[in-house]
């Protein structure tokens, strides 16, 4: 009854607003799930290059470092509840960039709009984390952990099963429609949140503040601040790597391959966290073995996948990569919660979100460079197994 599961229960049925807020982001991920299968799908009917297919992951996380800081000082001036209301506003707005690439036949308005997503992603981080401090109490802190967690996977889990499920009986511009609605809807909701927030401090501003300087950190606040980067650099070139991998595997059905495969992903990356007792969380973020040991294991999964002939243990093997990796994001997310304060939250949330773009940036550009000359397979073990031994120095270096 400790899991994360049940503390998100708990404080579910404690507030409205909470509620309101999850409900809206459900809404908004299903969409954003289904323009990812238009932009990957579309990658792989137009037969994109391996090249290409990275290159798409590394313009859907370079704008987050751009948006973070945004996001920061966004939340320095307005209540974060109306950053998000905006965030999910010009979202709306960028599905004309899809629509416009599809009928074009245009792959730079199609990779365009995954950029957006991630500017509005690294905008919008810093509000989520400071509604959370704002409005949970301490103890209630691992919920909101879940509910980041339930958010992430919810984009590919809901969104890329209903793509999946859609994407060869229906248009692109269907799907478009649909991700169109759910923006619309998750307006509507955060707007009632708004009004029904138990937040006192939710119009509390703060105009000047101090900037977090690493060397007036604490050895546990810097921990925490690596944590998401660190889970960035062994993953990023995995994930980047993954519609290229399937194209490997199966060059006569690489969309039939890919999409159930990002729903197999995102499946392991809601049920991974999951698991954590939710009383136990600040041990685990201590724990070097167990976060070393999950980020071996992800990269143990998908340097076995290309090897693999039967399709249900491609997707069984996908499945355990992020169960494991996102029990490391859940405990990068609730450490940044849990080692600062509400004054310091925003911009610590921002600087470990820029700090994994730029771990994340970095990993790709060097998988994009080597893939052009090596296999998807070797260039995961050449970056990947590079980065886990990096993280492991990084996190024996600020252990407690």
């Amino acid at each position: 009854m400790n899991s994360l599961l049940f503390a998100l229960l708990r404080a579910l049925r404690g507030h409205v607003w909470l509620r309101l807020l999850a409900f809206a982001f459900i809404l908004s991920s299903l969409g954003n799930g289904l323009t990812q299968v238009v932009v990957f799908g579309q990658l792989l009917r137009w037969h994109a290059t391996p090249t290409t297919l990275t290159l798409a992951w590394l313009l859907a996380t370079v704008p987050g470092f751009i948006g973070s800081l945004l996001g920061e000082k966004l939340c320095r001036i307005y209540p974060p509840l109306r950053v998000l209301i905006l965030c999910e506003l010009l979202g709306l707005l960028a599905l004309a960039l899809p629509l416009i690439g599809l009928r074009l036949h245009s792959l730079p308005l199609l990779l365009a709009v995954q950029s957006v997503e991630s500017l509005l992603g690294g905008i919008s981080w810093p509000a989520l984390a400071l509604t959370f401090k704002r409005g949970l109490r301490e103890d209630e802190l691992p919920a909101a952990t879940a509910m980041e967690n339930m958010i992430f996977a919810s984009q590919v889990l809901l969104g890329t099963g209903l793509g999946v499920l859609l994407f060869e009986r229906v248009s692109p511009e269907a799907l478009l429609l649909i991700d169109a609605v759910s923006f619309m809807a998750a307006c509507g909701l955060l707007w009632l949140a708004l009004q029904r927030i138990a937040i006192r401090a939710e119009e509390k501003v703060f105009l000047a503040g101090t900037p977090l300087r690493w060397r007036n950190l604490s050895t546990q606040q810097k921990r925490s601040l690596l944590l998401l980067p660190s889970l960035a650099a062994v993953g990023a070139p995995a994930m980047a790597l993954l519609p290229a991998l399937a194209q490997q595997m199966q060059p006569e059905n690489t969309a039939g391959l890919a999409l159930p495969l990002l729903f197999s992903r995102s499946l392991g990356q809601l049920c991974g966290p999951m698991l954590l007792n939710s009383q136990r969380m600040p041990d685990y973020v201590q724990r070097n073995h167990l976060l070393l040991g999950c980020l071996g294991l992800f990269l143990l999964a998908y340097i076995l996948m290309p090897i693999m002939t039967a399709f249900t243990a491609v997707l069984a093997a996908i499945f355990i990569a992020h169960l494991a990796s996102n029990v490391v994001f859940a405990l990068g997310t609730f450490s940044v919660l849990h080692q600062f304060t509400e004054d310091d939250v925003s911009s610590a949330s921002a600087k470990a979100w820029r700090w994994q773009t730029l771990s994340a940036t970095l990993t790709t550009s060097v998988t994009v460079m080597l893939i052009g000359q090596l296999s998807a397979a070797h260039t995961l073990w050449c970056v990947s197994f590079f980065a886990l031994l990096l993280v492991g120095i990084v996190l024996f270096r600020y252990r407690n």
